[in-house]
């Protein structure tokens, strides 16, 4: 059997990659239910996808992809009515939530 080899400076390098909210933000040292997203919101969310199954981005591509997301469209920042107002959610796919929504939001857009 071959020896096992440390992790450590792998666990090390993650470290350096993990996100977090920044200082002073709504959402710093909250929970994700503390923020809003509890029982309630799971049912929402899933509702809501039933509704409207397919990522709107993708969509505006001319793509059909299955959406998984519920996104709020104007972030919510913890305004408990913009949260819940359906006007301001769309649908959208892990992919283009992770990465076309994320650098809209880090332009300003």
């Amino acid at each position: 059997m071959g020896r096992l080899k440390s992790l450590g400076f792998r666990v090390r390098a993650q470290g350096e990659r993990l996100k977090t909210a920044a200082p002073g933000s709504w959402r710093t040292g909250k929970t994700s239910t503390e923020r809003g997203y509890d029982y309630r919101w799971q049912q929402a969310r899933a509702q809501y996808l039933r509704d409207h199954p397919l990522c709107v981005y993708c969509e505006r591509k001319g793509l059909v992809t299955a959406a998984n997301t519920v996104d709020h469209i104007v972030a919510h920042r913890g305004d408990q009515d913009l949260f819940w107002d359906q006007d301001n959610w769309q649908p959208l796919c892990g992919p283009c939530h992770s990465s076309v929504k994320q650098a809209e939001e880090s332009a300003g857009g």
